[in-house]
């Protein structure tokens, strides 16, 4: 037995990798690979929802209801891909008391895309130097929202292969989600997750159950280099999106049957907590009924009128042709209301404050759900999440959370709340202007920005410059 002094106090087996050496078995799998830590970075400014639709003009609820949207969060041109993920990673580490010669790996998935050629991973060595660790693992991952489950993936296949050398590995997922003026724009958003992973873990990821369904689709694509601003087929990404789910999860059932011999009755049962990408509020909730449709459509004829009372003139109906029908759509809304409120509303929380953070979506809602979810119940549990990035690409995968390093985990994600309610509140027209000014400056070089790092807190990163060779310089918030 070793002693780790890094993260949680206690004594593991030969696989644990410790603070000043490595200690592991060559050859043998790694047990309960996961994450062991989590940390979140949202820019100090947003947006309030109710303000923008009166700015806007639109009908009073359309986007706090009908999207189901209360804050967004944004970034003035201070603040880049780079600084987000700087920030996330730096402030991982220094959370949790590792050192930067503990890391072999370090993914990064983004969609936010300021150089054709150098990686943010490249960037954020930087903040290996002094440590002299160059021996890192990993590079960025693109497709729309989908990256940061990609790099996660990647992460985990190289814990588990013969290539890991005992060393943590970090995956930090980070986007800045800015659409030009119109109906997409109350759907942006910007943040950044950093997870750190290894063996051992309290959210311990399920070997073997991943499902994956990818298609070719122009549903949203940002085709003009020169622009942050997407091109977006508002039906078809619906479409896409609800398509995809009904095929991960059709697709993690059976691979989940197998693997139990066909003895679980698998579905929405199966699991405490259900939790999705999410573009908007509304959409999870749509797509937690469209699970139980998917249930609904397996379900023997004879036990219909038991298990899904009200929703028996439905029987008979074909997925793919329900994709628009209100009828449906509604019938399962309200059916699955109580389910919604006990599986995935919790993980709604960041989503609800920041808005569509791309990549960092779905790992928002995980962080919501554990600070959301009373402590005492939280182990022991089984939680699915379904990760989407148009174009298309997507995956159904789950996790067990586990008591051991768990209550260290929630401790170090206590100052979220905090944080998001300490955030400045920035008016609509002042808002459109900031967005104007990253437009007008977009790769713009010789380029001093213009926004002020006021607000940011200590240990924060932002982009203090960018030289007539387009190189970007950055600097970190000290605590004055």
């Amino acid at each position: 037995m070793y002693y780790c002094s890094l993260l949680c106090s206690t004594e593991f087996d030969d696989r644990c990798f410790c603070k000043n050496s490595i200690s592991y078995s060559m050859g043998s799998w790694p047990e309960d690979v996961g994450i062991l830590a989590l940390e979140f970075v949202v820019p100090p400014r947003y947006v309030d929802q109710s303000e923008l639709e009166q700015y806007d003009g639109v009908s009073t609820g359309k986007y706090t209801i009908g999207l189901g949207q209360s804050k967004m969060g944004f970034c003035t041109d201070c603040e880049d891909i780079n600084s987000l993920c700087l920030t996330a990673v730096s402030r991982l580490v220094e959370r949790n008391g590792l050192n930067y010669e503990d890391i072999g790996r370090l993914e990064v998935g983004t969609e936010t895309i300021i150089d054709k050629s150098k990686s943010v991973k490249t960037v954020l060595m930087q903040l290996f130097k002094e440590s002299k660790n160059f021996d890192v693992e990993g590079i960025d991952t693109t497709n729309a929202c989908y990256g940061g489950t990609s790099a996660l993936f990647n992460a985990i296949s190289w814990m588990e292969s013969s290539s890991w050398d005992g060393r943590y590995a970090i995956v930090v997922a980070g986007d800045i989600a800015i659409y030009s003026e119109g109906s997409a724009r109350p759907t942006g958003g910007a943040g950044a997750v950093a997870m750190l992973l290894g063996p051992n873990a309290p959210l311990v990821f399920e070997r073997g159950l991943r499902a994956t369904y990818m298609q070719h689709a122009y549903d949203f694509y940002k085709p003009n280099l020169m622009s942050e601003y997407p091109v977006v087929d508002g039906k078809l990404s619906i479409k896409c999106y609800l398509s995809a789910l009904d095929n991960c999860y059709q697709l993690y059932c059976k691979k989940s049957m197998k693997i139990n011999n066909n003895t679980d009755d698998i579905g929405l049962n199966s699991f405490n907590g259900m939790l999705f990408h999410s573009p908007y509020c509304k959409l999870v909730q749509k797509s937690l009924a469209r699970l139980v449709l998917n249930d609904f459509t397996r379900t023997p004829k004879d036990k219909i009128s038991l298990l899904y009372t009200g929703l028996e003139r439905f029987s008979g109906c074909k997925l793919e042709e329900t994709y628009f029908d209100r009828d449906i759509e509604k019938g399962f809304m309200d059916f699955s209301k109580n389910i919604f409120n006990e599986k995935t509303s919790r993980s709604l929380y960041i989503a609800r404050e920041v808005g569509n953070m791309y990549t960092p979506s779905l790992y928002g809602g995980l962080i919501s759900y554990l600070i959301e979810t009373p402590f005492d119940i939280l182990s022991g549990q089984r939680v699915g999440l379904f990760s989407y990035g148009s174009g298309l690409a997507s995956s159904m995968f789950s996790l067990k959370i586990k008591e051991n390093g768990l209550k260290k985990l929630i401790n170090n994600l206590s100052h979220i709340k905090k944080t998001l309610n300490e955030r400045t509140k920035v008016s609509p027209d002042d808002f459109c202007k900031i967005m104007k000014i990253r437009e007008e400056n977009h790769f713009k070089a010789p380029y001093k920005p213009q926004g002020s790092n006021h607000g940011l807190q200590p240990g924060t990163w932002y982009l203090y410059e960018i030289d007539e060779q387009h190189r970007r310089l950055y600097k970190k918030v000290i605590d004055t």
